[in-house]
């Protein structure tokens, strides 16, 4: 396979930033510095037996350009100090800017005042971030696209609707509807003109203040295909097995589910196995246990997609142009292998593309020195 030239060269020794991470989601984090071929920077970030968080930035940030990444999923409430605390700290360390890399945007279904006297907790979370010291937000799928006008710093919000899209593309499923609600609906289009299929839409609407809605409507012809419901999250799953249940009333003959934010609350996973879904796509921008993998949950990295948008808001380029037709930037996401084995790589099989290069040993023989003086990574 050729791949695109537009992805971004390697980076000179001067054109460098640093990433760091929270607990919320190592793993990711592990990953992005895996593909970008660099190491993760280091620093400490635990809660004290009274449930203090504590940060300290190990590495020298004056002046770098950090990216810190913390999506703020369960726990949310410990994400979100961690994340403010952390930015904080690289304040205060004299960095030269930071931008806060959350891949799952937490309380972003409170994005308005649907009762009375109820907060816009979304519009509150944007405001701390923002005194807190963060010079900008990377983020993917909002709840709502409104949530980006919360924020007086810049915003880039990435999709993965072209990463969903492609892992279905290559299963050239035929006869094939794309399902959604109405909250969805722009980006499910874009899902939908990916596979030249044509969008449905479920009229639902949400209980009280419930962890369910209640599935009205299916709009659309939608009998006698093969139907993939399209969401920016999963929650607890409730609402799309009563969307599997009423595409089954309208005769839809096979059924799949994608989502960008896998959150697979209470009995999410119990609800998944048993219903007729043959599979269910998510990303990782929320960690995923390892009992609730595997089975009909597929998950999808989103580690290439935020690697090079660091790069991209790195050196002032267009993070738009990885969407555009231009960039076939898809089928490389979907080949690069988070267990370094061979895919996307082609230099030995070590997981990296070749346009980036490792860290310079000088650094790494800085990080084991560190280490060996019994500093944490």
């Amino acid at each position: 396979m050729i791949y695109s030239d537009t992805r971004e060269p390697a980076l000179p020794e001067a054109d460098q930033f640093d990433v760091y991470t929270g607990n919320a989601n190592p793993e990711l984090a592990a990953n992005i510095c895996r593909y970008l071929g660099t190491n993760l920077g280091r620093a400490e970030v635990f809660e004290f037996s009274n449930e203090n968080i504590f940060v300290r930035i190990v590495d020298n940030a004056r002046e770098k350009d950090v990216f810190l990444i913390q999506p703020t999923s369960r726990p949310v409430n410990t994400s979100i100090m961690e994340l403010l605390i952390m930015i904080d700290a690289f304040k205060r360390a004299s960095a030269g800017r930071i931008t806060a890399v959350v891949p799952y945007y937490g309380y972003g279904r409170s994005d308005k005042k649907d009762q009375p006297r109820v907060p816009i907790t979304a519009r509150l979370i944007a405001d701390m971030l923002t005194v807190a010291g963060a010079n900008r937000l990377l983020t993917v799928d909002l709840h709502q696209g409104q949530i980006q006008g919360f924020f007086n710093i810049p915003v880039d919000e990435l999709t993965a609707v072209h990463l969903l899209s492609g892992h279905f593309r290559q299963k050239n499923i035929e006869n094939l509807v794309v399902v959604t609600d109405l909250g969805f609906a722009k980006r499910a289009r874009t899902f939908a003109e990916q596979l030249d299929a044509p969008l449905a839409i479920v009229e639902k609407r949400r209980i009280g203040n419930k962890d369910r809605a209640e599935v009205l409507n299916v709009i659309g012809d939608v009998r006698g295909k093969r139907a993939i419901i399209v969401d920016d999250e999963i929650d607890t799953a409730g609402t799309l097995i009563q969307i599997v249940e009423a595409l089954e009333r309208e005769g839809v003959t096979e059924m799949y589910a994608c989502a960008t934010h896998a959150v697979l609350s209470g009995q999410a996973v119990e609800r998944i196995a048993q219903s007729s879904l043959r599979e269910v796509v998510v990303t990782d921008s929320i960690p995923i246990p390892p009992e609730k993998r595997g089975g009909k949950i597929i998950i999808r990295t989103l580690a290439p997609l935020i690697a090079e948008a660091i790069v991209r808001i790195h050196r002032g380029k267009s993070v738009g142009a990885l969407f555009t037709s231009e960039v076939q930037f898809t089928q490389e996401m979907l080949l690069w292998d988070v267990d370094g084995g061979p895919g996307r790589s082609t230099n030995g099989g070590n997981g990296r593309p070749p346009s980036y290069r490792p860290v310079a040993a000088a650094e790494a023989e800085a990080t084991d020195a560190d280490q060996s003086e019994g500093l944490e990574p």
